[in-house]
């Protein structure tokens, strides 16, 4: 070989060595696969589809207590904080039953555990806004309040495409009237009451809650209940078992009140 043909030969295996090094940087396999995302920052979601957003329920109250009482329907409804593997273990409990719940999400719980956005979403549930961090949010000014519902808004939005179906105030059962109209500010058209506490995150017993809950549940009622405590997961198959005994479906929000 020639000094000229050997240093064509090194000149074409030095930009092969340079190609093959900038594939392997450009594979999503590759620690520089996403240089964009930061450590820490969540995936965005698996679904290209926007969740569900709320809607103005025509004859409805703007703050809902509870929906029809002439259909066997009823909503369980979970206070959306606590550790997930509580959470998980609820959700699939009431997928096995063939149940669909409603959540109602606390923004910093999202930050911690963004997957559960999806993951409820994924199951069919209904998922909506608790506030940003869980305080007395009748008893905040106005534009602290407001924070506390965009807060949560916003981390909805950036995790599912939507701010959730559903609003509900924290450490409340009602809005205050100033609450009622931040929420429809920031783009609920109702608040979420209900007319059944199960009262489960006192952690009276799994048959206390079970009790309570089926003492006062009827056609149409929507039942306060948490994720985080575990006796709300000793109490839900019982609770399931005897709703579907009296022929009431438990269903969506969205779907009791359509």
């Amino acid at each position: 070989m020639t000094t000229t043909d050997r240093r064509s030969a090194l000149r074409a295996g030095a930009g092969l060595a340079a190609a093959g090094a900038l594939a392997a940087a450009c594979s999503p396999r590759g620690a520089a696969a996403d240089p964009a995302r930061a450590p820490g920052t969540p995936h965005p979601p698996a679904s290209p589809h926007p969740a569900p957003a709320a809607r103005r329920f025509p004859g409805q109250p703007v703050q809902i207590g509870h929906g029809p009482r002439t259909r066997p329907r009823v909503a369980l409804t979970f206070h959306g904080q606590g550790d997930p593997a509580i959470a998980r273990s609820l959700l699939g409990e009431a997928e096995r039953r063939g149940a669909r719940v409603t959540v109602l999400a606390v923004g910093s719980w999202l930050d911690a555990h963004p997957e559960m956005a999806r993951r409820i979403l994924d199951g069919g549930h209904d998922l909506g806004n608790h506030t940003l961090r869980h305080l007395d949010i009748n008893a905040m000014s106005e534009p602290d309040a407001y924070a506390e519902i965009r807060g949560c808004a916003d981390r909805l939005r950036r995790l599912t495409g939507s701010a959730g179906t559903w609003f509900r105030p924290s450490r409340t059962p009602r809005a205050s009237p100033l609450v009622e109209r931040l929420a429809r500010r920031a783009g609920y058209p109702h608040v979420l009451s209900y007319d059944v506490d199960s009262l489960d995150f006192t952690s009276p017993g799994a048959a206390t809650v079970t009790r309570k809950v089926l003492g006062e549940v009827r056609a149409g009622s929507v039942v306060s209940l948490h994720f985080g405590y575990a006796d709300t997961v000793a109490a839900l198959p019982a609770v399931l078992e005897e709703l579907a005994r009296r022929q009431l479906r438990a269903v969506t929000t969205t779907e009791l009140l359509s």
